[in-house]
């Protein structure tokens, strides 16, 4: 029998977030606390806990709901969302939208996602396939959110020039399904080293790179605190730590896997299906930010920054440079920029969904060392998945009626909608 559960959120869009955003006042008829359910994801692990609870209630209540609710990291993968929200898109296309809902780690947001507490997010790549093939959840894919916009970054005290430098380091993830963990990995293996996760006071082997989870924010002052080696993360938190923690770039991830998407626009497919008509209106306002980010990343930067609308909680000139500053005479010298030639940006913003890097994906994900049960990964198809987790009708409706998408530097040339992957650790 189903046991249905509540979830409350007192958390609004400020600098001031909870640490886990979501507030855990109730206890569900099985015992575990929601704050056990967010300490088991928080640890990367990513229990099944659709499963646990006996599958997710509240599908129709987020089917039955027309106002957009959005849910967001603060970072630059949330751009499109934001950018739809703040330059009035969601209202063009006759939606009301609340003003979106600042998260500080993926964990509540995921949580918030699952109990219909918005119908729209971001979610790093890995997360829906975790989500639908693991826990059974309805995640849906409808379109990406950027490509490129992260990178891993070391602290002042640390002397390495590359990824086989990190060799007894200590580095820090967003999260264990996440494409920064995937790209990292694949970094390290080239390098000869071999990611862990050990727990405090292990030793770490001198061809061993041991790996935690901190969300985002926590990421700069532990840096600075020399609790971490490094991390890799998305925007703005690398130039934060650029500009407040004493960090350097190593690398940038769009360096690695040219173009890679990172965070998804991701919905409920109970919606989707319910409500088509009014998906499309959503994808469409999220494809037009999209491309107005594109064009216009000095402007949205400042939109986005606490000196404009507020949605990110950093100053200018850090989302400036989490957007713009990626140039061979300030970071060619350290090789954290190795493929200028690939002529993409720090960050860029496209909305179609590339199969052929679903597949990849799913791929690597079989590869990648995390906290927790894989079984799910084992005999998942990837063609099946590329097929399965992403719906690409709503996003080609979208890119028909906005061509400008094509101009994007990230978008293939020879023909916008198929692509070769290319990674060059």
């Amino acid at each position: 029998m189903t046991q249905k559960f509540r979830l409350t959120c007192g958390c609004e869009a400020h600098d001031e977030i909870p640490a886990h955003g979501l507030s855990a006042r109730e206890v569900p008829a099985n015992g575990v606390t929601r704050r056990q359910t967010l300490d088991m994801l928080a640890a990367g692990g990513l229990y099944a806990a659709g499963a646990m609870f006996g599958g997710y209630p509240n599908a129709a209540r987020a089917a039955a709901d027309d106002v957009v609710r959005i849910g967001y990291l603060p970072i630059t993968d949330a751009t499109a969302l934001l950018v739809a929200h703040g330059k009035g898109f969601f209202k063009d296309e006759g939606l009301d939208a609340e003003r979106p809902t600042l998260i500080r780690g993926w964990s509540p947001l995921v949580e918030g996602f699952a109990a219909a507490k918005f119908n729209l997010v971001h979610l790093l790549k890995p997360i829906p396939v975790w989500m639908r093939y693991n826990n059974k959840f309805p995640a849906k894919i409808v379109a990406w959110g950027h490509t490129n916009g992260s990178g891993l970054v070391v602290g002042s005290h640390v002397t390495a020039a590359s990824f086989a430098d990190l060799g007894g380091k200590q580095i820090a993830v967003p999260f264990w399904y996440s494409m920064h963990n995937i790209v990292l990995q694949i970094a390290l293996r080239e390098a000869g080293l071999t990611p862990v996760i050990k727990g405090e006071g292990e030793a770490i082997g001198l061809k061993e790179v041991n790996l935690q989870i901190l969300p985002p924010p926590d990421m700069p002052p532990a840096l600075a605190a020399k609790k971490i080696d490094g991390y890799i993360v998305a925007e703005p938190f690398n130039a934060l730590g650029e500009v407040k923690a004493g960090a350097r770039m190593l690398r940038f991830t769009g360096d690695i896997w040219k173009n890679h998407p990172c965070c998804v626009i991701t919905m409920n497919e109970t919606v989707t299906k319910q409500k088509p008509e009014w998906t499309q209106k959503v994808v469409n306002a999220v494809v037009r930010g999209a491309i107005y980010a594109s064009e216009n990343k000095k402007e949205v930067a400042r939109l986005l920054s606490k000196d404009g609308e507020g949605y990110l909680p950093m100053p200018v000139e850090v989302i400036e440079r989490a957007m713009m500053k990626y140039d061979l005479e300030t970071y060619g010298a350290s090789k954290a920029i190795q493929h200028a030639d690939w002529g993409n940006g720090r960050i860029d913003f496209q909305p179609w969904p590339y199969p052929s890097a679903t597949r990849l994906i799913v791929e690597a994900m079989g590869k990648t060392v995390v906290s927790g049960d894989t079984t799910f990964l084992k005999g998942l198809d990837p063609k099946f998945v590329a097929e399965d987790l992403v719906d690409y009708t709503f996003v080609k409706t979208a890119l028909a009626k906005f061509p400008q998408w094509k101009n994007d530097p990230s978008v293939s040339k020879d023909d916008p909608f198929v692509r070769e992957e290319i990674i060059k650790a």
